[in-house]
């Protein structure tokens, strides 16, 4: 399996011949919206950087999409076009399928949570995310991680845009994956508290985790203050560099 991190959360998974996008963020720089925040963090329109130069390359080869929610840092007006014009079956909860379809999206399959399904001769299995802490969570909306075991492959918990809750201890703990990723750039709106788990908590995922860990969601949106270089540190700090990997934007993980 090859994991290619092109940025925020956007990734692609080749295994054989499949090769799975996820959510998909495929505009040029400043094109997915105005800033998520004015004040707390400077104001820059998202995502704040363009994509490497071998993405759309490797995402022209796309034959399945997996969507965890609906905000256009995860799933742009590009990233639609893409999908809508190539017809790529999508993957998505089955809270998001109307939504999806309204847009002319191909949809694949739906998924539940912790229900097990049927997925490219392997398996895949919504998990609970829940996007942010306290209050700010509601108006976030519903957002699906999703463990995923592809045939000869190491299985793979992709976590989405949570905070760490019992949920996501239990697919650590339980379930075990082989490879988790974790969004670690403690988003943060004007007000309210962090969207996406503290530093604190990505450092216990990293620790629970049974396995490799890859972190993302880092310095492509303007609401994310956490960089590369300090989690780099931190998780050097902890001795615990070996077990983990915080891709720059283009880079491949073969496991």
């Amino acid at each position: 399996m090859n994991i290619h991190h092109l940025r925020n959360a956007t990734m692609v998974i080749e295994s054989d011949d499949k090769v799975i996008l996820v959510d998909p963020m495929l505009g040029q720089k400043g094109t997915a919206g105005p800033p998520f925040t004015l004040f707390r963090f400077k104001p820059k329109k998202n995502p704040i950087v363009d994509l490497p130069k071998n993405a759309m390359e490797l995402v022209a080869k796309t034959t399945h999409c997996i969507i965890t929610h609906l905000h256009p840092d995860h799933l742009d007006k590009e990233g639609e076009k893409f999908l809508r014009e190539n017809q790529i079956p999508v993957i998505c909860s089955v809270l998001d399928e109307a939504a999806l379809q309204k847009r002319g999206l191909n949809i694949g399959q739906t998924v539940d949570y912790w229900k097990s399904t049927d997925f490219l001769g392997g398996e895949i299995q919504g998990i609970p995310a829940l996007h942010g802490y306290g209050f700010i969570a509601k108006p976030m909306g519903n957002v699906m991680g999703y463990y995923i075991q592809l045939p000869n492959e190491k299985s793979i918990y992709l976590s989405s845009d949570t905070i760490y809750t019992e949920e996501v201890d239990k697919v650590l703990t339980e379930l075990k994956p082989e490879i988790s990723v974790v969004a670690s750039g403690s988003a943060q709106l004007d007000v309210f508290q962090p969207l996406l788990m503290r530093k604190e908590d990505v450092i216990k995922f990293i620790k629970t985790a049974p396995g490799k860990v890859i972190a993302n969601h880092l310095e492509a949106v303007n609401h994310c203050p956490t960089t590369r270089e300090d989690l780099r540190k931190d998780i050097e700090n902890l001795g615990l560099s070996d077990k983990v990997f915080v891709p720059n934007d283009g880079d491949c993980i073969a496991l």
